[in-house]
Formats: C-alpha cells, sequence, structure tokens
C-alpha cells in the first residue's frame, strides 16, 4: 500500500464502492424496518396521517429498492468507472448552441444530485450564445454504467428566445460517452497518429487572462477522434489530461467495434440532425420529455433540465440489459 499509490487509490476506489453497495442495502433494510413500526403505531393509534406517511415511505422505498436492483446489473467490465460526457452543438445555429448548454447544466445537476465530482476539462463558447462543445468528468461509483445510456442526439421543441417573431423552433445536440480508463488498461496511441496544437484557454480576464499557450487539443489521425483540455494550469498537464480523454474515446471506439456498432457511433458523431434522437424534449405547445427508444415520458420538463434523468437512465438500461439476455 505505501510503495505503490497508484495500486492504493485503485485499492481504496474499490473499497468505496463495495461499502456504498453494502450500506445501500442496509440502509433500504433499517428504512424498511422504520416504515413498518410507523404503519403499526398509527394503526394502534388510529392515526390516518400517520398510517400514511408510512406508506409513503413504502413507495419511496420500492423505487429506491428498484434502482438498487439495477446497479447490480451494471456488470460491463468498466461499468463502475469514472466517465467523460462531450455535449456537441448540432443543427439550429445559436439555438442548438443554447440547447447544448442547458444539456451541460442538465448533467451537471444529475451529478451534483447523485454525490458525483464532476469538472469541467474543456468549453467552446457558441456565436453569441451558448456554446459549440464541452467535455465533463464525472468522478463517482458506477458513472460511467449509468451515463453510457445517455450517449446520442438530443432533440429539443421549444419557442426561441433569440426569434423576434416569436417562433417555434428545433434544435439537435449530440452527446458522447466515454468510461475513464485505468492505467492497467492497455489502449495503443502512437506519437506518429497524433496531432497536438495548442492555444491560449479561455478566462475570466483582466490579471487572470492566459498569458500563454497552455490549452491542448489533440487529434487521432486515423479515426479523427478529437479532443482537448483547457482546465489545468500549464500545457503538460492539459495534455496529460486530454490524452486520458483520448485513450477513453479510443477505448469506447474499439468496444463499438467489437459490438459491431461503429456505424451508428459514426452517425452518432457526423449526423445531429432529424430522424437520429434518441428522447425528445417538447416545451412548447405542450411540455413533454419522451425517451424514443424506451417510450418513458414525463410532463415535468423542468425536473428533467434540473437533472431528473433517473427514470429515463434506468429504462434504458433495462432495455439494453434485456436485450443482450436476449442475444
Amino acid at each position: 500500500m505505501w510503495q505503490d499509490t497508484a495500486a492504493a487509490q485503485k485499492l481504496m476506489r474499490e473499497k468505496s464502492r463495495l461499502e456504498s453497495q453494502i450500506n445501500g442495502i442496509l440502509t433500504l433494510e433499517r428504512d424498511l424496518s422504520d416504515a413498518l413500526m410507523l404503519i403499526e403505531l398509527g394503526e394502534a393509534e388510529n392515526d390516518a396521517a400517520t398510517v400514511k406517511e408510512g406508506e409513503a415511505q413504502l413507495t419511496a422505498l420500492q423505487a429506491a429498492a428498484a434502482r438498487r436492483e439495477l446497479q447490480t446489473l451494471l456488470s460491463g467490465e468498466v461499468d463502475n468507472n469514472d466517465a467523460y460526457i462531450e455535449v456537441n452543438s448540432g443543427a439550429g445555429g445559436t439555438e442548438a448552441q443554447d440547447w447544448a448548454e442547458m444539456l451541460m447544466r442538465m448533467y451537471l445537476r444529475w451529478g451534483e444530485k447523485h454525490g458525483y465530482k464532476v469538472t469541467l476539462l474543456d468549453q467552446v463558447d457558441g456565436d453569441g450564445a451558448g456554446l459549440k462543445s464541452a467535455t465533463l468528468e464525472f468522478l463517482g461509483p458506477d458513472a460511467y454504467g449509468w451515463l453510457k445510456t445517455e450517449a446520442g442526439v438530443h432533440r429539443l421543441v421549444r419557442v426561441s428566445p433569440f426569434d423576434a417573431n416569436a417562433r417555434r423552433h428545433t434544435s439537435f445536440a449530440a452527446v458522447l460517452v466515454s468510461p475513464v480508463i485505468e492505467d492497467d488498461m492497455e489502449v495503443v496511441v502512437e506519437d506518429k497518429d497524433l496531432r497536438v496544437d495548442t492555444y491560449r484557454a479561455g478566462g475570466a480576464g483582466g490579471q487572470h487572462v492566459n498569458k500563454t499557450d497552455s490549452a491542448v487539443r489533440i487529434t487521432h489521425l486515423p479515426t479523427g477522434v478529437v479532443v482537448a483540455c483547457q482546465q489545468e494550469r500549464s500545457q503538460i498537464q492539459n495534455r496529460a489530461k486530454a490524452m486520458k480523454v483520448l485513450r477513453a474515446r479510443l477505448y469506447e471506439l474499439e468496444v463499438k467495434k467489437r459490438d459491431e456498432n461503429l456505424a451508428s457511433y459514426q452517425n452518432e458523431k457526423t449526423e445531429i440532425g432529424w430522424g437520429r434522437q434518441i428522447r425528445s424534449y417538447v416545451l412548447q405547445p405542450y411540455q413533454m420529455v419522451k425517451d424514443l427508444r424506451t417510450g418513458v415520458e414525463t410532463s415535468d420538463t423542468q425536473g428533467v433540465l434540473d437533472g431528473d434523468l433517473d427514470q429515463f437512465m434506468a429504462a434504458a438500461l433495462a432495455e439494453r440489459i434485456g436485450k443482450q439476455a436476449q442475444a
């Protein structure tokens, strides 16, 4: 443990993950006992309000138990890993760039609600509003296992705040998800296959303005995968972080090749528009968010945009596991 700090950190992460799973089950057992005791107390005292409170707790526990059951099915080789999310604006100009920023905020809120440490690695601002692309890192148990269900094109329908005539617009943004790859997982990246560009990172300006080309953008020439990082203060640190993201993206690409899904991956990446969406967010003329893969829908659009994504993730994960079982 003392001689190999990297191995020690990995072991402690595994320990924390197992403790979290065990404590989750113990918490369910304790809460179930408390709810049943509350109901018994209410019935003994003929207190309908207390009985109703206990029943409400049971309903909440049922949902929590269902999520725990799904969590046990996160058995992929990298489902327990941390994750990268890349959001790219698509068809729709300024509207799409604003939509990409809304999606980034949605995932930030989801990460906060579930206790993940979320870091913004790179962001390219839009022309006047929103953003063209952004890369987020999620650190925590099963981050990739849950977030992988979000990969695809997301469609927004709303009355545009940028349209003086208040017309309804449709916008698209694509989400790519990759697992954070451990150092002991072999992903070969040769220097001759890389083009490295440096530029000045965005900043607050004034005394904080960047005076050196510390931000790094790396292009993997054989696949066309592009990653960037401007989070760190030095070019060396940003290059190391960008290489880590690149290895994750290449690993995900190889997994998709193995699963014979490379064509769909390229479509997700290159054609962000009609016919490719996995989920629609309709804000006008009615309120509805619907996942086109599973049919799950809700009228609580504001809740979804504030990070309430669990019902969509759980349904997509259950469907994926079901298909794998049939195969």
